[in-house]
Order: C-alpha cells, then sequence, then structure tokens
C-alpha cells in the first residue's frame, strides 16, 4: 500500500520535465507523483508582465504533463497552507522541489520547510535554477566572490553533470485531487489591453526553448561576441525569458555552449560568461541579500538620488525623453515584454545619472514591465549601472545615449523599429508601442517627437558635480 502513497511535487520556477532533479527524485520514489503550482502571496505579487508570462508558461507545462498522463493542479493560497491541505487530501507524506535562492523566495521555503518537518513530513529540496548553488563556489580563503572575473576563472573549468532526461511516464494517481481553473486567476489583467500586444513576441514552453537554444547555437553564437551589443540585429539567445520561468536549464545552455566552443566556435565562451554572469547575480543575492533592496555599497546610502515621478522620470516610464536610445529601448519593452541588454544599460544609466533617480525607481518599473524579470539579475544590473553594486561601472562613468547610439545602431535600424514620430511609413512594431500602452498616456504615433527633457551633456554635468567630493 505504500507505494500508493502519492508524493507532491511544488513547481515554481522550474516549469519543464527535463533536466529536473525535483521531479526526477519523485518518479523515482516509485509512487504517483502530484504536481501542483501555488499562487501563493509571494507569487501574486510578481509585476503585470511576469504575472501574464507565467500564466502562458503554466499552461504550457499543464499540456506536458498532460502527454505523460499527468495533471497540473493549481491551487490559490499561502504556500503552506496549500501544501498542508493537499497532503491531507492525498494522505501524502512526502513533498519535493527546487530550490530557489533571492531572499524572499529562501524566507518563504524556509518557513515552510520548517513546519512541514515539524509536522512529520519528508521534505526534500534539490538544486535549482543555476548552474552551481552558492555555497559551493569560494575564494582560496573560505569567503564568497565580490568580483565576477575571479569568479569566473574558478568555475570555467568546472565539470558539470549532464543533464538529466525528462521521464517518459508518470504514475498517475488513483484519485486526482481538485484543481483550480488558471482561467479564474486572471494572470493577464493587470496586463490590461497589452496582453494582446505581447502575447506573440512571448517563446512559450520547454520545446520553444529548446528549439530557441539550438537556433541559436547554430546560427548566431558564432558571431556572438560582436553582435550582441548591437540591437537592431537578432545576435543574442534572447534566453532570459526561458531561463526566468525555468523553462530550459542553465546547464542545458552551459552544456550547448561547451559544445559549440569545442566545434571551433571561440564567441561561445561570451556566451559561457554570460551564463555565469547570471550566476553571480544569485550568488550575491544568496550571500549579501540586501542587493535586492538596498544599495550594494554602503557608502551610496546618503546619496541625494530624485525617489519621485518627476515630469522627466514620467517621459522616461513613457519612453519620451526625446533620447532616441532610451526610447527605443522602453518601447521595445512595452512592446515585447524584453529589452536588448545594450538598451538596459543605456535606460539605466540614462534614468541613475542623467535624470539623477534612485535606481530602485527603475528596479520596480521593470519588475511591472519585464517577462524575463527576474529578481537577482536584474537587482543586479540596476546597481551595476547606477554604481551602487559589485563590479560596477564607474560612478564617473555616465555614457553618452546619442555617442551610443552611432556605436551601436549606426544605420538607425534599432530606433526606427520602435520609434513611430516623424516617419512616413512607421514599422508595425513603432505603431505597436501605441496599442500596448495604457490610454491614460493619451499618445498617439502622430504627435511630435519630444525635445530631449534633459540634454545629454547638461545632465552629465551635473551627475559629475554631484558625485564631486563624496568618497565612493
Amino acid at each position: 500500500m505504500t507505494q500508493q502513497i502519492p508524493v507532491i511535487l511544488w513547481f515554481r520556477r522550474d516549469l519543464r520535465l527535463a533536466d529536473h532533479r525535483a521531479l526526477t527524485a519523485a518518479v523515482h520514489s516509485g509512487r504517483p507523483v502530484i504536481p501542483v503550482f501555488i499562487y501563493d502571496p509571494l507569487t501574486q505579487s510578481l509585476g503585470a508582465a511576469a504575472k501574464f508570462r507565467l500564466s502562458l508558461s503554466l499552461a504550457a507545462l499543464a499540456a506536458d504533463l498532460a502527454g505523460l498522463g499527468s495533471r497540473l493542479i493549481l491551487r490559490r493560497g499561502p504556500a503552506l497552507q496549500v501544501l498542508r491541505e493537499l497532503a491531507a487530501e492525498l494522505g501524502a507524506r512526502e513533498i519535493h522541489w527546487s530550490r530557489l535562492y533571492d531572499p524572499a523566495s529562501k524566507q518563504r521555503d524556509m518557513e515552510v520547510k520548517s513546519a512541514l518537518q515539524d509536522a512529520g513530513f519528508a521534505v526534500k529540496s534539490h538544486k535549482g535554477h543555476v548552474l552551481f548553488e552558492p555555497w559551493t563556489v569560494q575564494t582560496q580563503t573560505g569567503g564568497f566572490y565580490r568580483v565576477f572575473t575571479p569568479l569566473w576563472k574558478n568555475v570555467r573549468n568546472l565539470d558539470l553533470p549532464a543533464c538529466l532526461e525528462a521521464p517518459n511516464a508518470m504514475m498517475p494517481a488513483a484519485h486526482w485531487p481538485v484543481s483550480d481553473d488558471l482561467a479564474d486567476w486572471q494572470m493577464e489583467a493587470p496586463m490590461h489591453r497589452g496582453a494582446d500586444v505581447l502575447r506573440p513576441h512571448c517563446c512559450v514552453g520547454e520545446r520553444a526553448a529548446a528549439a530557441r537554444l539550438d537556433q541559436f547555437i547554430q546560427k548566431h553564437v558564432a558571431n556572438y561576441k560582436a553582435n550582441r551589443d548591437l540591437p537592431g540585429v537578432d545576435g543574442t539567445s534572447r534566453l532570459s525569458e526561458n531561463l526566468t520561468y525555468g523553462e530550459i536549464s542553465p546547464l542545458r545552455c552551459w552544456h550547448a555552449g561547451w559544445r559549440a566552443l569545442h566545434e571551433g566556435k571561440a564567441d561561445a565562451e561570451v556566451f559561457l560568461k554570460e551564463l555565469v554572469w547570471r550566476e553571480f547575480a544569485y550568488h550575491l543575492a544568496h550571500h549579501t541579500p540586501e542587493i535586492t533592496s538596498r544599495n550594494w555599497k554602503p557608502v551610496w546610502d546618503g546619496f541625494p538620488w530624485n525617489e519621485d515621478d518627476t515630469p522627466e522620470v514620467l517621459a522616461w516610464k513613457r519612453g519620451r525623453t526625446g533620447i532616441a536610445f532610451v526610447d527605443a529601448a522602453m518601447r521595445e519593452m512595452y512592446v515585447t515584454g524584453t529589452m536588448h541588454n545594450r538598451g538596459r544599460m543605456i535606460v539605466a544609466s540614462y534614468l541613475t545619472k542623467h535624470l539623477m533617480t534612485h535606481w530602485k525607481v527603475g528596479l520596480d518599473w521593470f519588475a511591472q514591465c519585464l517577462i524575463d524579470w527576474d529578481p537577482a539579475s536584474n537587482a543586479m544590473g540596476w546597481q551595476w549601472s547606477a554604481g551602487s553594486g559589485p563590479d560596477a561601472t564607474p560612478y564617473f562613468r555616465v555614457f553618452n545615449p546619442v555617442t551610443q547610439l552611432d556605436k551601436f545602431d549606426s544605420g538607425r535600424v534599432y530606433t526606427q523599429r520602435w520609434i513611430a514620430e516623424g516617419q512616413m511609413d512607421p514599422s508595425q512594431t513603432a505603431l505597436a508601442y501605441f496599442d500596448a500602452v495604457p490610454k491614460s498616456w493619451g499618445l498617439s504615433p502622430r504627435d511630435l517627437y519630444p525635445q530631449p527633457v534633459v540634454d545629454v551633456a547638461v545632465g552629465r554635468k551635473r551627475a559629475l558635480a554631484a558625485y564631486e567630493n563624496r568618497s565612493f
């Protein structure tokens, strides 16, 4: 009879079947597996775009599980309460999940695990969405890495295991518990009309993620070093969207990059370094959790950043600063839910330096608008741009968004793709911006393109003056 008692598998940011340690362990128990996703308060707090994109991923996972004769059970409520109730319904005494490493998730998981273990449950957490767990890599003196390059040199030649295969079948339950209907959660509601604009640009599910990786390795990785900085060129992997929801594992990306490197595609090493940069973010989020909410360098705590929605900040949010590179990047985000990495650096530098606005204002706005929002990577990226974070761009380096555009989009392919004003025949992507943003903004492609809200030279001078005589 013991073999008929099911085990519970709690899905989180690991919405796939292959290379999934928790799933593999649950299946190897030889007992029925009950997959569950919990729409708990932490998940409900996600931004509009991330929540919408998560709903698409859940639907894809549910279909994949159905193909194995299984089901994805959906429940809403506090995680501990849901797991207790579900275990009581099933008579289950064993629960598996993949570990998470950001501060909020760790706090929730520790509380849930402690309470369940006190109640006599066998709780088994497994390595999650990282190549190496943060406590497994140390400096020669036994501490954690605060600088990226030594970390990269340490892990570059790590012998990482092969990816786990997806199961061919999963033992079904004799009686399936009741599940919520995903549509009833209305996860797309905060997006309003923007959901329909965003949807065609999403690459959803495990199979789509694997195909995206394969295409990148075959067509783009050989020229990745140069092309990844050109926003008008299809030169990046765009896998951040899929890594965010665990539709593909970083280990699968790692092995694909190494195969390409061994095949003579030297630029694959730059791709591998980008994967480790993501690991660095989680390494720091684990060891210095304040990175997600406070200045990583406390010396910045007294810096007089603006934290209000001034007219200039509102112009930044709306992609109407009059600075083409900034506006194009912001509009790309509203239409696709993502933004080219060079664009992210430019818009972050412009907000924190030219507009002298706190990086948390940008972080919070990105959390609402990005489908690839990631609690660790985004925090580290914003603090890098502001100068307050690890391995940061020097505080005195103020990107000039005009010369950056000349350097990385000299033919204006990118800006014409996303800015409609002033064009006789604007592209569909540029026009889609006006369908994506709130009607209350009152914007039209027939509007005149604005003059700069802050002249780039004036903004740079103001930032440098604010930095002067401060001990950073």
